[in-house]
């Protein structure tokens, strides 16, 4: 049985202006998630992503760290309820 589990991540730090949301979708395009990812009045990135375990697991892992030119300080990871998202994108 194929499982999907959804998580949402709160990503803090220097994440606007780095072209964290454009590498944000190519990382959950190459992995198979769907969801999306916004920037917050904050200055912080918020994501919602739905996928196979092992794949949100990496995706999870990478949000961590994010494109070359971010500095993240925090990542907060959520489970959540499934929200049956089709594809992923950028709001």
């Amino acid at each position: 049985m194929y499982l999907v589990r959804h998580i949402s991540i709160l990503v803090s730090g220097r994440v606007q202006g780095v072209f964290f949301r454009a590498t944000t979708k190519d990382k959950a395009d190459g992995l198979g998630i769907k969801g999306f990812v916004s920037n917050a009045a904050d200055g912080s990135v918020y994501i919602e992503a739905e996928g196979d375990p092992i794949q949100l697991a990496a995706f999870a892992s990478w949000c961590r760290t994010g494109p070359p030119r971010a500095q993240v300080v925090d990542a907060i990871v959520t489970e959540g309820d499934l929200k049956y998202f089709t594809d992923f994108s950028i709001q």
